[in-house]
């Protein structure tokens, strides 16, 4: 069960570190000594997690009763499997310990640099758990997604404070300013922000390796953006660190991710829980913010976007939200088929027909990176004409 889901990571892994040893070789000095020191806690994390879960599930299911049955097999064997949920706690603590760990040891002169990226993602690990053990409301949801994104905010305004942005050089002679100062409008804009990501994993959701999928998808593009702006940004100094900051970050959560995806692929063997959407989109949009990237960013969240745009007028109640909007499962073909529901996972399977959920997984992921592709492809084309 565990075989499919470890080649898929692997594989993936495999892609990602060539591409990332080629771009790492471009950089010089103290800044690729943090990124190796980095990736091998990252390692660690990785070894960890990949341990860890199968200790646990055991607790989640006897002790806890934190566990469900996969609806997308009723009517087979594997449909009457209960399957633990909630192991995103796992990741989160093994990642908080090893960014912990590893700020300690290596920067501690950069400590409220840390604090904003780690209170609203502590505060989202939690809130997700307590969604978890006791299924709240989703409308609660939203205000547990605000609360942490308060806590960003106030991190933000505690440590950082500045809102300038650079104006896009068309604008420049309009507004007659090469940077400009947004004051609240900046922290209304980086509220939405974080409510949106925080919640647009959870609600592209629904079958085996999809969470996950997307998260290290995403994870991997925010990686290489970063490592591509230190090697172009060699003059600006805070600018870089910025990037290096959002890699010491971003590095771990995919290599936990990674490790969590090898038992959440087809079949799953284990449920993420709300516990890991809420702490992976918190953490993507920290990343994101802090690295100034988050333009590109939203590029890297096309598909959520196009889901949530999807998915509105079920949200708002204009037309029935039923709890699960999954796609039917026969259990003789072992296909899936698109129902009218508001999501890119039906709408997938309505426009290329019914396909097993491996399959699904497979092409929504690979939208997932064309996404990604087309983000990067926007940035360069851009590049030097419009900021």
């Amino acid at each position: 069960m565990r075989v499919a889901g470890t080649n898929i990571v692997f594989l993936s892994a495999g892609f990602l570190f060539s591409l990332y040893a080629y771009l790492l070789h471009q950089i010089d000095g103290e800044v690729k000594r943090s990124i190796l020191i980095n990736a091998g806690f990252s390692f660690v994390a990785f070894l960890i997690t990949f341990v860890m879960i199968p200790v646990v599930c055991p607790y989640l299911i006897h002790r806890w009763r934190l566990f469900g049955f996969d609806i997308n097999k009723f009517g087979t064997p594997r449909g009457n499997i209960r399957i633990p949920e909630a192991l995103g706690i796992v990741v989160g603590i093994v990642f908080l310990a090893v960014v912990w760990l590893f700020q300690h040891l290596y920067i501690a002169n950069s400590t409220w640099l840390y604090w904003v990226a780690l209170i609203p993602i502590c505060l989202m690990i939690l809130l997700g758990f307590v969604d978890d053990v006791w299924e709240v409301r989703w409308r609660v949801k939203l205000v547990f997604s605000f609360m942490a994104a308060f806590a960003l905010l106030l991190a933000y305004y505690t440590y950082v404070g500045h809102t300038t942005i650079i104006v896009p050089k068309p604008l420049v002679p309009h507004v007659g300013l090469e940077f400009l100062d947004l004051g609240w409008v900046y922290y209304l804009y980086m509220c939405l922000l974080a409510v949106f990501c925080t919640n647009s994993i959870n609600i592209h959701a629904g079958i085996n390796g999809l969470e996950v999928g997307q998260t290290v998808v995403i994870a991997s593009a925010i990686l290489i953006h970063n490592i591509m702006r230190i090697g172009a940004s060699t003059g600006n100094v805070e600018y870089q660190y910025a990037h290096v900051f959002s890699i010491h970050l971003v590095q771990p959560l995919l290599a936990t991710s990674l490790a969590l995806l090898s038992y959440n692929w087809y079949p799953s063997s284990v449920f993420v829980g709300d516990t890991y959407t809420y702490f992976a989109g918190m953490t993507l949009v920290v990343v994101g913010i802090i690295s100034h990237s988050s333009e590109i960013l939203i590029c890297f969240f096309a598909p959520q976007i196009i889901n949530f745009i999807m998915s509105l007028r079920q949200l708002v109640g204009i037309i029935p939200c039923p709890r699960h909007r999954l796609p039917k499962f026969d259990p003789q073909t072992g296909l899936l088929t698109g129902t009218e529901d508001g999501t890119l996972v039906n709408f997938c399977l309505r426009r290329f027909g019914r396909m097993s959920e491996q399959s699904l997984c497979i092409v929504l992921l690979s939208l997932q990176a064309i996404a990604c592709g087309f983000g990067f492809f926007l940035w360069w084309l851009l590049a030097g004409w419009y900021k």
